[in-house]
């Protein structure tokens, strides 16, 4: 739980992206157009109809012109080139009357309460121009075009669980559909690529229909959609700290289970493949980003060194931890946990065992009972690294964070030098947990046999310090182990922590406080998941075979 190492973390076949598209391709998930009333340039609205063997749900999609000057990737933005929604249920004309009046106002929005995902997302305009060029003249766009951005649209928010008056996430909790975390949100997410895709080929088509050509297969699955994504995303994974360990837990209950299977000619000749393929998708990554591109080189080059260490050593009992020690020695944390990545992907059974027990109970649970003396020593034994916060020490107290007014985003301000301190949000665990200890120290000073509820009556504002103690100690991996004060903290370690759960990819940092990336890109096409044939075996492997996708070839189109 060293912030540096999650900040090495990769999307995995753990990741919710994976585990959607394989759930849609099990149960035969059949999505279909009930409305497409597009104009020649694309705006008006689409309704796709999805039926799963337990429901009925319906995604409606609103494109609109869109001044430039409005176009923004901020969360204050107020209008948008596509806002779009999940419904749960049948979408009549008295409910799209209501969302066409709402949906495209976002969190300005009444929204209804039977809407599961609300959304919005701005066009790459480079992209989406080339592309309908391109197919408007009866060619297929360059392939480099998606390895630059690999995108025509991106998110800027994708909102769930109650959200503007959203169905809450007790609704989901029950549902065979979308009870894993985040899986309707990564369902709207898809989505939008599929209707990206139409409506490009639908505008290329109104331009020049005797000569425009549809985008080949291999681009449409080669094209993802972007996210953009802030300093918004951080708080999450403190505030929910049982999620997040249940997360890592299973991420990392797969990997010691892989670790732990014996090696053959053909598991290891798998992993070379996924290495090559791998080091291709990083060759082949752009950013603008200095820090990032000499990250993307440094993996680069560790893979190739990792690559012809695998090459030179055969199929033995302990070849994986072999391997894993042999890349531990070469300092590149970024290859240690692709290499990581990698071997949960080469044991799929493992996966399936566990990705159902992703989500659990976020509740923290208080002990009034137990004793303060027992409270300080488990600080002592499973806090350690918060005991060591010095607040004597300005870099230890370096940042604070807070809530901007105008912007509605949360912001990392400079303590000594910016107002509103007084104001930050409670997000940095360690020096709280080292005040909290203070605190059971001098109290034990006076009564030594004191229990917790006799502390909390004398210290109220600790109870929900105290409470987060009594519940993640009993956890292994429930605190990110950090000071998110601390001056050498990066706030993008956090992002990328979570970015890799989503099955994010392309991780393209604009500052060190927000990022752009792809989501889906590489994966199958609707058409691909559905149909009647059962979808298991050496069928399923195949359509789940799509993590760090490399350019398709002149050929392939």
């Amino acid at each position: 739980m060293n912030l540096v190492r999650l900040g090495s973390f990769h999307a995995s076949r753990l990741s919710f992206t994976r585990s959607l598209v394989r759930q849609m391709a099990r149960e035969h998930w059949s999505v279909t157009r009930a409305r497409f009333d597009l104009d020649d340039d694309g705006h008006g609205v689409a309704i796709y109809r999805l039926d799963t063997p337990h429901n009925r749900y319906h995604g409606v999609v609103f494109s609109q012109a869109l001044d430039p000057e409005k176009r923004s990737d901020r969360v204050i933005a107020e209008a948008w080139d596509v806002t779009f929604a999940i419904v749960e249920g049948e979408v009549d004309d008295r409910l799209l009357e209501q969302m066409a009046a709402n949906v495209p106002l976002q969190e300005a929005g009444r929204q209804n309460p039977r809407l599961l995902v609300l959304s919005r997302a701005n066009k790459s305009l480079r992209n989406f121009g080339d592309f309908v060029d391109a197919l408007a003249s009866g060619r297929q766009p360059d392939p480099a075009w998606l390895t630059r951005v690999g995108y025509l649209y991106r998110t800027t928010a994708v909102y769930g669980n109650g959200k503007f008056g959203i169905a809450d996430y007790a609704r989901l909790q029950q549902s065979p559909d979308f009870r894993r975390p985040f899986s309707a949100q990564m369902f709207a997410v898809y989505l939008l690529r599929h209707f990206s895709i139409e409506q490009v080929n639908h505008i290329a088509a109104m331009r020049a229909p005797d000569v425009a050509v549809p985008l080949a297969p291999a681009l449409q699955r080669y094209l993802g959609i972007g996210n953009s994504t802030g300093l918004g995303m951080a708080p999450f994974l403190i505030n929910h700290p049982r999620l997040i360990q249940q997360w890592v837990y299973c991420r990392e209950w797969a990997l010691a289970h892989a670790r732990q299977r014996r090696p053959d000619a053909a598991s290891r000749q798998r992993l070379l493949d996924l290495m090559h393929r791998v080091q291709r998708h990083f060759e082949q990554t752009v950013t603008e980003d200095e820090a990032q591109t000499r990250r993307n080189r440094e993996t680069v080059a560790a893979l190739t060194q990792s690559i012809g260490w695998l090459e030179r050593t055969p199929a033995n009992a302990t070849l994986w931890t072999d391997l894993l020690d042999w890349v531990a020695t070469q300092g590149s944390l970024e290859a240690e946990e692709l290499i990581n990545t990698l071997l949960i992907e080469l044991y799929p059974d493992l996966i399936d065992a566990v990705e159902d027990n992703l989500g659990c109970d976020d509740q923290l649970d208080l002990q009034p009972e137990m004793r303060v003396s027992a409270l300080k020593q488990l600080i002592e034994s499973r806090y350690g690294w918060a005991l060591d916060y010095d607040p004597d020490d300005p870099n230890h107290h370096y940042w604070f964070w807070y809530r901007s007014a105008e912007k509605e985003e949360p912001r990392l301000g400079v303590r000594a030098e910016e107002r509103g301190a007084e104001k930050e949000m409670p997000v940095a665990i360690g020096p709280r947990v080292y005040r909290t200890h203070q605190l059971l120290g001098e109290f034990l000073a006076l009564a030594p046999n004191a229990s917790v509820v006799e502390f909390l009556m004398a210290h109220p504002h600790q109870k929900e310090c105290v409470r987060r103690i009594q519940t993640l100690a009993q956890t292994p991996y429930g605190e990110i182990q950090a000071n998110l004060w601390h001056r050498d903290m990066k706030p993008m370690h956090l992002l990328r922590t979570k970015l890799s759960f989503f099955g994010a990819s392309r991780f393209d940092p604009k500052s060190d406080r927000w990022v752009r990336v792809t989501l889906f890109q590489g994966a199958p096409l609707l058409d691909e998941l559905g149909g009647q044939w059962p979808v298991g075996g050496r069928r399923l492997a195949e359509l789940d075979d799509w993590s760090f996708p490399v350019e398709p070839q002149a050929g392939a189109l």
